[in-house]
């Protein structure tokens, strides 16, 4: 029998409905409150008792489908997947991953400039060439292993920011502290030699290899509100990603 999970729906915010329920089921897979093979609520009983309509129900259970968490099969219906990925691609930070799996994340800030300008980052952002940006410059360990060495760039609104503050949590968990959600992002992942500062910071030999990605993060409303350039040494860093027929 499938188990009727209480939801929190904001109208108020500027979230999508549709990436409220989603979340907040993808958040039962999770922490096991649903668990592989488990019947799930079919759409129509789940709009109905949300007061969502079915097109917003359909597009957040469209979205567990998409990442692995739910299977749909003719004349069984919707099912918790019964094998789960490791690392989503999903919009979280790297301090998140690690924290959820247990693995004790550190930062260290080398740098945090709020009068930074950078012409690719603003391009990025959306903004004039020469917008005085935030930009930082951290190292995440996980324990005393350091994985990433993290450059990222921020509007200038979040020139408040301190380095007491990214050394205590994820970005991403500081921006929705002030009221920004990251929504959606684009990002390129890539791989190179590790090299210079990087090589140093990471403590690789010049043959070992790094992860890099590039990401630009924007809110519900389409606002860019971060652009980041990211290295991870690649031992210790996979992604996982469900692909599914079309």
């Amino acid at each position: 029998m499938a188990v009727n999970l209480p939801v929190q729906i904001d109208r108020a915010s500027p979230v999508p409905l549709y990436h409220q329920l989603a979340e907040q089921l993808s958040a039962a897979i999770d922490t096991g409150t649903l668990r592989p093979g488990d019947p799930f609520e079919n759409e129509v009983a789940l709009a109905e008792r949300l007061g969502l309509s079915r097109p917003t129900v359909r597009r957040a259970i469209g979205e567990l489908v998409t990442q692995g968490l739910l299977v749909r099969r003719r004349g069984v219906g919707t099912t918790v997947a019964k094998q789960m990925v490791h690392r989503r691609a999903e919009l979280t930070s790297l301090y998140e991953d690690l924290a959820r799996e247990g693995r004790h994340p550190r930062t260290e800030v080398l740098s945090l400039d709020t009068d930074a300008q950078d012409e690719r980052a603003a391009t990025m952002l959306g903004l004039p060439p020469h917008t005085p940006l935030v930009a930082m410059v951290r190292v995440r360990y996980a324990g005393d292993t350091p994985l990433a060495v993290l450059r990222n760039w921020l509007p200038p609104q979040f020139a408040d920011l301190t380095r007491e503050q990214l050394q205590g949590d994820g970005l991403y968990a500081l921006l929705r502290g002030r009221g920004v959600r990251p929504a959606v992002a684009r990002q390129t992942i890539g791989a190179r030699n590790a090299r210079g500062e990087d090589r140093r910071l990471l403590r690789l030999t010049k043959a070992e290899p790094l992860l890099t990605m590039t990401r630009s993060a924007y809110d519900a409303a389409g606002e860019a509100v971060e652009f980041g350039d990211h290295c991870y040494r690649a031992e210790h860093y996979a992604l996982d990603v469900t692909v599914h027929e079309r």
